[in-house]
């Protein structure tokens, strides 16, 4: 007799992703690779979108698919990282996936990670992302997209991304970040970044320096920058919208317009999109009276667009803020760029195993703002230190006051507590 596979629920699929962790990061393709083939590789089922960068990636992804959706093409998204739910990070026609639908793919895509740790010599296994990236794959064609928007998880030429022949790529823009595996400068990064770029593509190029914008072009893609439009959006939320519409154009441009087609993107369809996309954890208002804002800014580059977005976010509200900073990110970089804006300034730490302690953050905005006064006794903005972050955002809403405005920031681990039910989060630390 026939055994019938078990269905896995959201919960089961979630902690085995959490027991990947143990293994951490393996980079290469070849592990890829063999799990689509056991899956039968459903990549090669739809068309790509594959979005690449240092910051606005998951933004970009989302609008990207949104528009597509109100263009009338069937689009599902990957991204990562999430904020409650691994499930956050597949989408179809512009919804999460069901939670029962987010656990058959993760065991399927288990029943084939077996079978290929089997063939791995060395102690090898097929790592967390690879297996969720997988489980993501299979199901988007399961789920009969035409098109997949799919977000690079670390780099880009060994990501487990990198396994699509995306006819549409995006890089949004390059920093520093992630220097011990993508290069010390920004063009190393760049060219990790660029190297899922085919020369037969078209390439979305956001802001990016000369260097960057040479090695875009020795790509050999044809290169587009995104055009103006008129949306209800500001701050670099409207560069990324910006950015979604140029891929979307592009997208369309592949495909044969006929009576089953989409015909094109036009500027009354972009405005309704923009209205009315949700990205969570950035700029996502979720208090008022004070306003509280939370953003997942994590690196200089990030943080300096936030704060560029804030006169059209918050207005003249006095801003009291509250920051968490991983042991491995430019906090002084981040803190040099907030601090002066701020009446004041919890700070706190994320559940993250390597989020800094909030004595550490202090000391450093301490020495940031002694160094940057002529005396050496400049005084920035008073600050206090609240390791619990849900009791951190609730006293800077009080010192806020009715009129005033919170924005806690500096990780997306620290939104993502925000966000979270007691309990409820499965976060995953890579």
């Amino acid at each position: 007799m026939r055994s019938r596979a078990v269905s896995w629920s959201l919960e089961r699929a979630e902690d085995h992703l959490l027991s990947l962790e143990l293994f951490g990061m393996n980079f290469g393709l070849e592990r890829m690779r063999r799990l689509l083939t056991a899956l039968g590789s459903p990549q090669r089922r739809y068309a790509a979108v594959h979005v690449v960068g240092t910051n606005g990636k998951s933004s970009t992804v989302r609008m990207t698919a949104a528009l597509l959706e109100a263009a009338g093409v069937r689009t599902g998204a990957y991204l990562s990282p999430h904020l409650v739910s691994f499930a956050e990070r597949v989408r179809v026609a512009d919804e999460d996936l069901a939670p029962e639908a987010f656990g058959a793919a993760v065991r399927r895509a288990a029943a084939a990670a077996e079978k290929v740790d089997r063939t791995l010599a060395g102690g090898e296994r097929v790592t967390q992302f690879e297996l969720l990236t997988a489980a993501a794959l299979d199901e988007l064609a399961r789920q009969g997209v035409d098109v997949a928007v799919v977000e690079a998880g670390l780099g880009g030429r060994w990501d487990a991304t990198n396994v699509l022949d995306a006819g549409v790529a995006v890089l949004t823009n390059v920093g520093l970040e992630h220097t011990r595996w993508l290069g010390p400068t920004v063009p190393d990064i760049a060219r990790e970044k660029l190297a899922v770029v085919r020369s037969d593509a078209t390439l979305v190029l956001g802001e990016v320096d000369a260097e960057v914008e040479a090695l875009a072009h020795e790509t050999g893609a044809t290169i587009v920058r995104p055009a103006q439009l008129d949306v209800p959006l500001h701050g670099y939320q409207r560069t990324n919208f910006l950015l979604a519409a140029a891929a979307v154009r592009a997208h369309l441009a592949t495909l044969e317009i006929g009576p089953a087609r989409p015909g094109g993107l036009d500027a009354a369809q972009a405005a309704a999109v923009a209205a009315r996309v949700s990205v969570p954890g950035r700029l996502q208002t979720i208090g008022e009276d004070p306003l509280t804002i939370l953003d997942g800014a994590h690196n200089p580059a990030g943080m300096a667009a936030l704060v560029a977005a804030l006169p059209e976010a918050i207005g003249s509200r006095p801003l009291v803020a509250v920051v968490s900073v991983l042991d491995d990110k430019d906090a002084a970089g981040m803190l040099r760029a907030l601090l002066g804006h701020c009446e004041a300034v919890i700070f706190t730490a994320s559940r993250h195993p390597r989020a800094l302690p909030p004595a550490t953050l202090a000391s450093l905005a301490s020495q940031l703002t002694q160094s940057a006064s002529r005396s050496g006794t400049g005084e920035g903005p008073p600050s206090e230190l609240v390791p619990d972050p849900a009791a951190a955002l609730e006293r800077a809403r009080a010192l806020a006051g009715p009129d005033g405005a919170v924005l806690a920031t500096g990780s997306i681990y620290l939104v993502a507590d925000l966000l979270a039910e007691s309990g409820r989060r499965k976060a995953s630390a890579l």
